[in-house]
């Protein structure tokens, strides 16, 4: 006979074996079935939601969707018939500009030198040949954004359709999506002046380290059908603190300072603008009189002129036209060509 079975009463068989008492039945409340007890026992093993966790499970879960539609080949192909000029958008799309906002290219004045050589470069590269990367850099509002646009519309003046160079900007902030760009551009038949405006660098950031891979670097390089045109306010595209501070704080000073001063010398054309003197001031203004058809006294003109670019206190093609565009509305006149 199996242990621990005790006898059974006479005429009645063998018991079931006998079982250890569980500790947990001396604590069991009156009443209170075996099946109660158990399920009391396995319910602190069920721990109650942490709405912490959720929340970090929701925001992984939207970054993840994130950078899934990042790297989805968002590029698709384009034909850029349909216009002459596109602005750039990170999420892949361009956007087509039938008018662009510009200047024609007789009236940018005191900019003769920098002009030419940025014709001349922009010239061969609508041929096929050989040109450089250009930075515009320098005093503000001397038309370096004026010079680029203008540079392109007189490019295309006498171009066939199929020929025409087109003109794409992309703003300073989408830089790190320029990569993407060059690959959309780079199986184009046609040829692409990229334009940054305003291009410079604060902080920590190192977006500018996505243009350095486009301009020089790489294994693929910059598509042979594409050229970049960016103007800045500073030669070097940092600011003087930026630079202070990694002398002052990077292990090796001179190398973190060069890192970033490189940048500017992946423009083969440098092109300075500086500030204008008061005869090239009133050139342009006078330029952009005759030009309108806004007819005034050469006297008056010159004194209100003057008055102007002193309480704006500077000189400039852009106070020159700020100045013009006053004059006209004054006198009546709308800034439409004769």
């Amino acid at each position: 006979m199996p242990k621990n079975l005790s006898k059974s009463p006479a005429g009645k068989g063998p018991r079931t074996p006998a079982r250890k008492p569980a500790r947990v039945a001396a604590n069991r409340p009156k009443g209170a079935s075996k099946r109660t007890v158990q399920r009391t026992a396995k319910a602190p093993l069920k721990a109650a939601p942490d709405l912490s966790q959720e929340r970090i499970v929701r925001a992984l879960e939207t970054i993840a969707a994130h950078l899934a539609a990042q790297g989805k080949p968002t590029v698709e192909i384009e034909s850029f018939e349909r216009a002459d000029a596109y602005v750039w958008h990170p999420d892949g799309r361009l956007s087509a500009v039938p008018r662009v906002s510009r200047v024609e290219l007789f009236l940018l004045r005191g900019v003769d030198r920098m002009r030419d050589i940025l014709m001349e470069n922009t010239e061969r590269f609508a041929g096929g040949l050989p040109a450089n990367n250009a930075l515009l850099w320098g005093a503000r509002g001397m038309g370096k954004s004026s010079l680029v646009k203008a540079a392109h519309a007189s490019i295309n003046a006498d171009r066939k359709p199929v020929d025409k160079l087109k003109l794409i900007e992309i703003h300073r902030e989408d830089i790190e999506t320029l990569p993407m760009l060059m690959e959309k551009l780079r199986h184009s038949d046609f040829r692409f002046i990229v334009f940054i405006d305003d291009l410079s660098f604060d902080g920590n950031d190192a977006s500018y380290k996505s243009l350095k891979a486009v301009l020089e670097g790489g294994i693929e390089g910059r598509p042979e059908n594409v050229i970049l045109y960016a103007t800045s306010n500073r030669r070097h595209l940092l600011a003087r603190d930026m630079i202070e501070n990694e002398r002052s704080t990077a292990i090796n000073p001179g190398e973190a300072v060069e890192e970033k001063v490189s940048l500017s010398d992946r423009f083969g054309l440098w092109l300075g603008f500086h500030r204008c003197s008061q005869d090239e001031y009133l050139a342009m203004v006078r330029g952009y009189c005759s030009h309108f058809g806004i007819e005034i006294d050469d006297e008056a003109l010159e004194r209100e002129a003057l008055e102007w670019s002193t309480t704006r206190g500077s000189r400039s093609g852009r106070v020159a036209w700020q100045f013009v565009q006053e004059l006209a509305g004054r006198l009546g006149v709308k800034l439409t060509s004769k």
